[in-house]
């Protein structure tokens, strides 16, 4: 792969999330205010519905008015954002004075501090840090129980 005229050298691979949301630009707000998000790119029609790139602390990802495929629209979000910060008590608290609905209060479990959220559009955030520094791996959680408040979901432990 080469670089085109400009760049200063190959792309990058990454992935980056992309939420569909109604009141893109509403969205948009809560991000800036929940998370501390930058706009990084931003693309309006007459009609008032955007296409945003944000990023939170250097993580990119997207926000793009798409009524019919939102959380609301089909009465669930469809991915879950995991959020790594160094203070997720913090972020959490800041996240649910800027609108977040909570789904879990932030504890402790299976090596991570970790709660979980409902942003206003409906997508689930888990805000926390792995407890152990290192190279983590995944690894199922042994018992196949999950003590977690939200113990619908499966969880895994992450394991230096």
């Amino acid at each position: 792969m080469s670089a085109s005229a400009g760049e200063s050298g190959p792309i990058k691979t990454s992935i980056a999330p992309w939420l569909s949301v109604r009141r893109g630009a509403e969205a948009v707000d809560f991000y800036k205010a929940a998370f501390g998000a930058v706009e990084l790119h931003r693309v309006e029609n007459d009609a008032g519905e955007i296409v945003a790139q944000l990023s939170i602390g250097g993580a990119k990802f997207w926000v793009s008015d798409e009524p019919d495929s939102s959380p609301e629209a089909l009465g669930r979000g469809t991915a879950r954002m995991i959020l790594t910060v160094e203070d997720p008590d913090s972020v959490f608290e800041q996240a649910v004075s800027a609108g977040a609905t909570v789904v879990a209060e932030v504890y402790e479990d299976f090596g991570w501090r970790v709660g979980r959220i409902a942003d206003p559009s409906g997508h689930h955030w888990e805000v926390g840090r792995p407890l152990t520094e290192g190279h983590a791996t995944i690894a199922p959680n042994p018992s196949g129980v999950c003590s977690c408040p939200d113990s619908a979901s499966m969880r895994f432990v992450l394991r230096s």
